[in-house]
């Protein structure tokens, strides 16, 4: 019992998330306490949270807002909380997750335990199949527009804990640390990157638009992944209806469709006659689109499937270029495995589950700095850019091991 304490919290819960938040790591917050210098006194620490959280008296940081730079030039801003404010979130996700999750619709795939996005595009493409239109919509600016009044409204239609209800206001409601360093307070939104974001963007898009789709379009199948989604039609006309009533229904929930990514798209294959402005879209970092495939009796046809987005590759190639491997002539060949071959699995693990072969473009730019690093590494390759692809494809062919896209066969070539 926390006597004398208003609010009963339990301490294992609060050490519970600390070891979550240890995992994750993360920047430190506004305060520059880093999660090292935070568990210098951890026992401390952790007791002085607890005792102002069971107390009432605990008031979070601001959050520091940082601009992270996208793929069309803008900017995603992410909210990082201190380190004492991720665990305390963390300690109400804990609780409040697995009262929400099974309310939430099985389409639902984003920050879902047992849930992912490849399970959100091997379903999104088999529908791709069976249905001709889809309606590929984007929510403009999400996580920043959330109405602070219908989230707490949804929050307590579900959560009964005082205590949760108390933070989780002054969470949201908190003042924010802008890029100039001022201060400010916001009317809407949830921070995008703290801890308890998903579970309550999850919350909000679960009555703005998944139980709305159940309620008015109950035969149409959809798949939502965080602020994503795509919901799927039998003819053009129908979706230009939802698209209609969508609006009216995201303007009642003070949000809004992105005017320029919120598109129908024609799911066009070798089957499918007719001609439509949009026969692709992007999802997860996939774009779907038609495709030459093979069946099993090795015919060729066009199959509507996803493959690594342009965008996607192109992250990829400048993050390898950043490498700056040429300039790595300290290195040796071992060393440059070790430093990237996570990434590059990475990369691996998630673009080659559709349409593999999408993302070898890609991996071959990676073997070509790996060949101009030889070039600069060795004197006798110097100025011999055949010799060096000759050499490190040789390379490759006895140590496949040594990076993961040479393992797949995307091996440098060797001339005959």
């Amino acid at each position: 019992m926390n006597q004398g304490k208003p609010f009963e919290i339990p301490k294992a819960l609060i050490w519970e998330a600390w070891l979550k938040v240890k995992g994750n790591q993360g920047a430190a917050g506004i305060d520059q306490c880093s999660i090292e210098e935070y568990e210098q006194d951890l026992k401390s620490n952790l007791y002085k949270l607890w005792n102002r959280m069971s107390s009432g008296s605990y008031f979070p940081k601001p959050i520091r807002q940082v601009d992270i730079p996208k793929s069309d030039g803008k900017k995603r801003t992410l909210g990082i909380a201190s380190v004492e404010d991720r665990v305390a979130q963390t300690a109400a996700t804990l609780v409040i997750e697995p009262q929400l999750d099974p309310h939430f619709h099985e389409d639902m795939y984003g920050y879902r335990a047992n849930k992912s996005a490849h399970q959100a595009l091997a379903v999104t493409r088999k529908r791709c199949w069976r249905y001709d239109w889809l309606l590929d919509l984007d929510i403009q600016s999400y996580f920043p527009s959330v109405s602070h009044e219908l989230l707490m409204k949804a929050v307590r239609h579900h959560v009964k804990e005082p205590w949760i209800l108390l933070y989780l206001q002054r969470w949201i409601t908190g003042p924010v640390q802008e890029s100039d360093g001022s201060l400010s307070t916001p009317i809407c939104g949830v921070p995008q990157g703290a801890p308890v974001s998903p579970v309550l963007s999850n919350l909000f898009m679960h009555y703005a638009v998944v139980k709305w789709l159940e309620r008015t379009y109950p035969s149409l199948p959809f798949a939502v992944y965080a602020d994503d989604a795509v919901i799927h039609c039998r003819s053009e006309a129908e979706a230009q209806q939802l698209l209609r009533d969508l609006k009216e229904r995201l303007w009642e929930c003070q949000l809004t469709l992105h005017p320029d990514k919120t598109q129908i798209v024609y799911c066009k294959d070798e089957d499918r006659q007719g001609e439509h402005e949009q026969t692709s879209f992007d999802f997860l970092g996939y774009t779907f689109r038609p495709r030459k495939s093979k069946n099993r009796y090795g015919k060729f046809f066009i199959n509507f499937s996803p493959g690594v987005s342009p965008k996607a590759a192109k992250r990829i190639r400048k993050t390898a270029k950043n490498w700056q491997l040429p300039c790595r002539v300290d290195k040796s060949i071992e060393d440059l495995s070790r430093m990237f071959n996570a990434t590059i699995q990475g990369w691996l693990g998630y673009f080659t589950r559709f349409y593999k072969s999408a993302l070898y473009p890609s991996l071959r730019y990676l073997n070509q700095l790996l060949v101009r690093w030889a070039t600069s590494k060795y004197k006798r390759l110097k100025r011999h850019r055949r010799r060096a692809r000759h050499w490190l494809g040789r390379l490759a062919r006895r140590q496949p091991n040594l990076f993961a896209h040479w393992k797949l066969g995307v091996l440098p070539e060797v001339e005959q």
